[in-house]
Order: structure tokens, then C-alpha cells, then sequence
């Protein structure tokens, strides 16, 4: 028997399918064919379970086959397959879901696992192809059934001499579209899209025992956490990423109440610790890729890491506005983020050295994740690290010897007790290492704050820490424990320094300090970061008003005023240049007058 007719599209059936479906990339169309194979194969196996169909003892399975010369790409599952009717209603009238007919009728039999789209996911095999042809055989008792439509709203339906049960695509691949005819392309979108599908999928298959699929039908993340070991870990990781540096640790997401999401996501080592490099999360709907770095699903600052996490409460195919505005989408998002934070947490707990240990390759995102998510921040503050002088690892509650994350408004006895804690650190230990000398002679405390982050990282934890902290760079001002006692002010000596140096913007004043160095530059804390911040985006040059502190404790100072004035001008330039010096790289004008000073010295010396 043989028929032709035309294909039926309603538009107010269309429509929300549409809106629905949206292939940014051509490729995908062979992940939506090989999706309807499994599907197929989903769909007979619930039959058998229910005692309405019955196996052939046969490997479920997807098959892949290229023929160049014929200019073909064909898929072939061995699923439920259609009778003539099955295919009049959900190819020919595309309007209509097949897994949605299917879910209706068997719903008490459960329905989960069934991606669900057969139907409008088959016409995207004509983005590639001229005419397609579908060869189909039901299980049940009916006629092989042969289909084939060149996609303008025409097609012929006739029966056909297909033997075996199940569906067999065929797409005639257009002449604009040959890439698509190359195997190894084929096997590379195989690996890409459907490397988790639930049934092998193979390519070229040739039935003699030899063939490997090319997909893993048991993907580690879908195990129980404690079937899984290390090296399984690490394998997966190798596999799925390609990276054979190890990851330094991992979170094993695994729920099935009241959503089912399961995962694996990775902390990789950091190759270049000067900037976050963008990660990949993988998202998949029942094992079926969908996309990477799906940020309405995925939070942001969690794409910097390497992972798969596979979500069947998200649709295969959705708009970003739905996955924004849906409400299980955003618990689902707040999970991940909890699973994260609750994994940093334990491994502080539990194994503090391990998480040391993998600190320096953490710090960074971990920084990032607080100043973009305030409920991360929250759960995660008093984990946050740093090396002190000694180079030992604290958080803040430590550093300051006291809980500073805890709310002691109602017991504060006076102002003294009322104002924030104080933690000085270290950007730059080379160059400020007069200061982290002076501090670690006086016995106090300091952290090594060095990462481009930190800036940011330090202004965000005052702001969620009001009254409680307040971070001072190790030379924006010096500690009472540094001091002999309180400096005196001299006017003479003050002019002997103004008069040399001629800068009108330096500031200078006199402190009776423990170090016997000369001098010292400081600047103000709050407006050195506010300068760095214009300096970043273009709005300032970074030039800082400086503060000049003499050393009254320094037997150099004291000895100035009985030089001549030659010579007063010499020292208080030199001592100058080395306060610089122990501050900032010097700047071609100060080299160059440090440069001068030095090679006068070694001509008097010489002389």
C-alpha cells in the first residue's frame, strides 16, 4: 500500500515548541536523532518490565554508520518502532509529542527517563540534509513502515521489507553540509553530545565482536559515592576533560529529594594563579548533554571549576528567561552551592592539613565565589585562610583571637571594646620586607595578602564585617607595640628634609621607632585603595600623597644637624631614596638621583 500526502503543522500547536526549542549550533541535530534512538529504547524497555512487549535477547543499542559515496549519515536503534499510524501522528503531524502520548498512557507505570522529544527533535536533521527517510518496524504485530519527506511540507508513506524491530534514520546529507559525512567528525559529536547516553552508541558498526562504543552508558557521577574510589575520580576526570593534571579535590552531588540532580564537580589545579581561567560544567538532562556553563542553572563563580552535573527536572531543551524565572531551577542552583560550601567546610573540619594543602589552588575561586554570592560568604567565612609571617595558616578568628564573625553588640562594655580589630598584611613581601621585619621583631601578627583578588576580596570582608575588622596594609601606619614612644615633632630638622627632597606633597613626621632604619613611607590605607581602584579602570595615574616618617630612634638622624648643609642635603636624599626604596619600585627620576647618590659615595670612598 502506498500514500502521499502533506505534512500537517498546526501553528497553535507549533508555536509553544518553538519558544521552547532554540539549536544555536547546527551539530546538535545528531545528538536530537540519537536522543530519539535511546528514547525508543527506553520507551520498549518499560513494556517489557510491564509484561506488554517481550526482549530478543539483542544488546540495546545505538548504531552509526557513513556512507560517503551514497552521501548518507545513518542512525539505527533497536527501540519500540512505529506502525504506519504511529508515524502519521508523531512525524507527520508534528504538532503532537510522542513521549508526552506515551507518559499519559503509562504514568502509573513511571515515567521517568524518557528525554521526551521525538517529533520536532527529528525535522532537525534537516538543518544537514536534503531529504530524509525513516525505516521503521513496530513491536507490535504490524507492517514494516518506510517514510521519507524532503522537509516542504510533502512526504510518501509506503510499507517496506525492514525485518527487525526498531528505527533506522537515514539523512541525505546536503552539498553545503559534507563535514557532516566525515566519520571521525561524527565520532568527535558523538563524544561531545551523547558520551553518557544510558545505551552504546557505536560508529561504523560492523557487528564482527570488535566494536567499542563510543559513549559510557555508567558515568561515574551516577554511582553511589561510596562505590566510587580516588582513582575512579581521577579517571573520570582525565576522561571527560581531558586534563591529566590531577584535580586537587572534588564534590560528589547526589539527591534525589525533592529534585534529582546528580554530579561531580572538580577543583583543578590553577596554572596561572594571576587570573580566574573559566572552567567547564557540563549540564545533562537524564545523560543527554545540553549545554556548558549554563550560568541560570550553574552559579557563576562555580564555572571556574571542571564538572558534569545531569538534572532531569531541567527540559532538554528550554529558553534562558523559563530556566531565570524558574523557581526549581534557583533551588537547584542554591543545592550545588550549599554541596560546595559544605565540602570546604568538612575538609577544614576534619582534614585542616589536606585543606591547606590544596589552599593555594582554591584561594582564589573561593574568594571570588564570596564576593559574588553573600550566602556562600556567609556559610564559608570562618574558613577563609592566610599564611601569617611565619608562614602558619589562620583565618581571621585567629589572627585576631577572637570570633569576629559573632554578634557581640548587646555586651559591649566601652568604645575601646566597640571598634573594629585591626589585620595588617602583606601585598608585596619582598618589597615591604623592612616592614615584615619590624613587625615580626615586635612579635605582632600579619598575613601575606598577595593575590590579585585580595583587594577586592578584603574591602568585601569589612563590608559584611561591620565594626568587626579593618584591613591595614603593613606600612600604612605603625602599631604602638613598634614604637619606643611617642615622636616629637622637629620643625629644623623637618625643613633640613623639605628643603632636600623639594616635594610639597610629602608629608613628614618623627616617630621614636624600635628599628633603627632612618625612615620610613607610609600612605594613607583607605585612600591608597582608592587610588589603585581609579589606577585599574583608567581613572587615576596612582599617584599617592606620602607620609614620611623619621626615625628619631635612628643615630643617623640624630647626627644630621651637625653636618653642613652640602651634606644635609646629601643624607636626607639618600635616606629618602631608601625610604622609597623600601616602599615602591623607584620611578625613573628617583633611579636616577638613587643611582647618583650612590656613585658619589663610592667616589668619596675612593678618594
Amino acid at each position: 500500500m502506498k500514500k502521499e500526502g502533506k505534512i500537517k503543522i498546526s501553528s497553535e500547536n507549533m508555536m509553544p515548541i518553538i519558544k521552547k526549542w532554540l539549536y544555536s549550533d547546527k551539530d546538535i541535530f545528531l545528538r536530537e536523532i540519537v536522543a530519539n534512538g535511546v528514547d525508543a529504547i527506553t520507551k520498549f524497555r518499560k513494556l517489557v518490565d510491564m509484561g506488554e512487549a517481550k526482549e530478543d535477547g539483542k544488546e540495546y543499542c545505538v548504531k552509526i554508520s557513513v556512507d560517503k559515496k551514497a552521501k548518507t549519515l545513518t542512525v539505527e536503534d533497536n527501540g519500540l518502532g512505529m506502525t504506519e499510524e504511529e508515524v502519521e501522528k508523531y512525524i507527520t503531524q508534528i504538532a503532537f509529542s510522542g513521549a508526552s502520548d506515551f507518559l499519559a498512557k503509562y504514568e502509573k507505570a513511571g515515567g521517568d527517563g524518557i528525554i521526551g522529544h521525538f517529533g520536532l527533535g527529528f525535522y532537525s536533521a534537516y538543518m544537514v540534509s536534503d531529504n530524509v527517510e525513516i525505516f521503521t518496524k513496530s513491536y507490535k504485530k504490524a507492517a514494516a513502515v518506510h517514510w521519507v519527506s524532503d522537509g516542504n511540507a510533502t512526504y510518501k508513506i509506503e510499507d517496506c521489507d525492514k525485518k527487525e524491530r526498531g528505527t533506522t534514520i537515514v539523512m541525505h546529507i546536503s552539498a553545503g553540509e559534507k563535514e557532516f559525512l566525515e566519520e571521525d567528525n561524527i565520532k568527535n559529536l558523538i563524544r561531545k553530545y551523547c558520551m553518557f547516553m544510558p545505551y552504546n552508541v557505536y560508529v561504523s558498526f560492523k557487528g564482527d565482536g570488535k566494536d567499542q562504543p563510543l559513549n559510557n552508558t555508567l558515568p561515574l557521577y551516577a554511582k553511589n559515592p561510596k562505590d566510587c574510589t580516588d582513582e575512579d575520580y581521577k579517571k573520570f576526570y582525565r576522561d571527560t576533560f581531558m586534563d591529566y593534571n590531577e584535580p586537587i579535590f572534588w564534590v560528589h552531588l547526589n539527591m534525589d529529594y525533592p529534585f534529582n540532580l546528580k554530579g561531580i564537580l572538580y577543583f583543578p589545579k590553577v596554572r596561572n594563579k594571576v587570573e580566574l581561567d573559566k572552567g567547564k560544567v557540563k549540564l545533562f538532562c537524564n545523560q543527554v548533554f545540553i549545554a556548558d556553563n549554563i550560568k541560570e542553572v550553574i552559579p557563576e563563580f562555580l564555572m571556574l571549576l571542571n564538572g558534569v552535573i545531569d538534572c532531569p527536572d531541567i527540559p532538554l531543551n528550554v529558553s534562558r528567561s523559563f530556566l531565570q524565572n524558574d523557581s526549581q531551577v534557583q533551588k537547584i542552583s542554591k543545592h550545588i552551592t550549599k554541596k560546595v560550601a559544605d565540602k570546604l567546610i568538612s575538609l577544614f573540619k576534619t582534614d585542616r592539613p589536606k585543606y591547606e594543602k590544596c589552599w593555594d589552588d582554591t584561594a582564589n575561586f573561593i574568594k571570588f565565589g564570596c564576593i559574588k554570592d553573600e550566602e556562600f560568604f556567609d556559610k564559608i567565612k570562618d574558613i577563609i585562610i592566610y599564611k601569617d609571617l611565619e608562614g602558619k595558616f589562620v583565618n581571621f578568628n585567629e589572627v585576631v583571637g577572637e570570633d569576629v564573625s559573632e554578634d557581640k553588640s548587646e555586651v559591649k562594655k566601652d568604645k575601646k571594646e566597640s571598634e573594629p580589630k585591626t589585620v595588617y598584611y602583606v601585598s608585596d613581601a619582598l618589597q615591604q620586607a623592612q616592614y615584615v621585619k619590624m613587625f615580626k621583631d615586635a612579635g605582632l601578627k600579619a598575613i601575606l595578602s598577595d593575590t590579585f583578588i585580595d583587594p577586592h576580596f578584603l574591602s568585601y570582608v569589612e563590608y559584611k564585617t561591620p565594626g568587626k575588622l579593618k584591613f591595614m596594609r603593613i606600612d600604612a601606619e605603625f602599631d604602638g607595640a613598634l614604637k619606643t614612644g611617642e615622636g616629637t615633632e622637629d620643625a629644623a630638622l623637618a625643613e633640613i628634609f623639605k628643603t632636600a627632597i623639594g616635594n610639597d606633597k610629602l608629608t613628614i613626621k618623627f616617630e621614636n621607632l624600635k628599628s633603627t632604619v632612618p625612615a620610613f613611607i607610609i600612605t594613607d590605607e583607605y585612600m591608597r585603595r582608592y587610588s589603585e581602584m581609579g589606577q585599574m579602570y583608567g581613572m587615576s595615574d596612582g599617584t599617592l600623597a606620602q607620609t614620611m616618617v623619621i626615625n628619631l630612634s635612628s643615630p643617623i638622624v640624630s647626627n644630621i644637624k651637625g653636618l653642613d648643609s652640602e651634606r644635609q642635603h646629601f643624607v636626607a636624599n639618600y635616606i629618602y631614596s631608601l625610604a622609597l626604596l623600601s616602599f615602591k619600585k623607584l620611578d625613573e627620576t628617583e633611579l636616577d638621583k638613587f643611582v647618583n647618590a650612590n656613585i658619589y659615595l663610592l667616589d668619596s670612598f675612593m678618594k
